[in-house]
């Protein structure tokens, strides 16, 4: 569903990604792991153009993304959970979700204001309270809500374990769990190697922008010396 092919990726005159390449089947959880600075929030940021690629050639079913405006990947079906939330701190939980609203699209579920209550009970119950009074686990639950109002099909999640309390964490694995079954297909950034056994059909590793990994998460437990090169602290 996603093709990351040879992608190379700067900020200013320094080369984070180096031919990546990250495929993504429809209907997956996979696990983007490294250690800070590898790469990772820079690969999901490059699918959605907000770091624009150099070189190389990202395809989201079927269609050439690369070289595209964020908006316009984002009404293809793509939504991204950012790891600074990004939420509105004005607005109510409400008023967020309304913002994050796009037409039902084919092939995806259809998601509403209820749905998404019922699978974060915690905004709920403090659906007219404004951003800035949630705590940060539950501005990270409205992010995720707020992508959701969007109808995708995939979703990239930047880090979602990163910051939030344990019992918080656990709700996260819960929540992407219940996504895949709805049908999404999912890409996540992390270095939570538990969190991500518990969500991922599969994990890719990078370091220093390229791939030195890609397989299962049994194939990787049945690898310690890859995990202990590029995961250790």
């Amino acid at each position: 569903m996603l093709e990351v092919s040879k992608i190379n990726s700067f900020y200013g005159k320094a080369h984070v990604l180096r031919d990546l390449s990250i495929s993504v089947p429809k209907g997956q959880v996979v696990a983007l792991l490294g250690r800070n600075g590898a790469g990772k929030s820079t690969t999901l940021k490059s699918v959605m153009q907000i770091v624009q690629t150099m070189s190389g050639e990202i395809t989201f079913a079927g269609t050439k993304i690369s070289g595209l405006m964020p908006h316009k990947i984002a009404k293809l079906g793509l939504g991204y959970v950012p790891e600074d939330r990004r939420i509105f701190t004005d607005l109510t939980v409400l008023e967020n979700l309304i913002v994050g609203m796009q037409p039902p699209r084919e092939g995806a579920a259809t998601w509403t204001q209820d749905m998404l209550f019922d699978l974060f009970p915690n905004l709920a119950e403090r659906r007219n309270n404004r951003g800035k009074a949630l705590s940060g686990g539950e501005q990270q639950m409205l992010t995720i809500a707020r992508t959701l109002m969007g109808n995708p099909s995939f979703v990239l999640f930047d880090e979602p374990s990163e910051g939030v309390a344990p019992v918080i964490v656990e709700q996260m694995a819960q929540v992407i769990t219940q996504l895949k079954s709805e049908g999404l297909t999912i890409l996540l950034s992390e270095q939570n190697l538990h969190f991500a056994k518990v969500v991922a059909d599969r994990a890719v590793i990078i370091e220093s922008g390229e791939q030195k990994f890609d397989g299962t998460l049994a194939e990787l437990e049945a690898h310690p010396e890859v995990r202990d090169a590029y995961l250790a602290a």
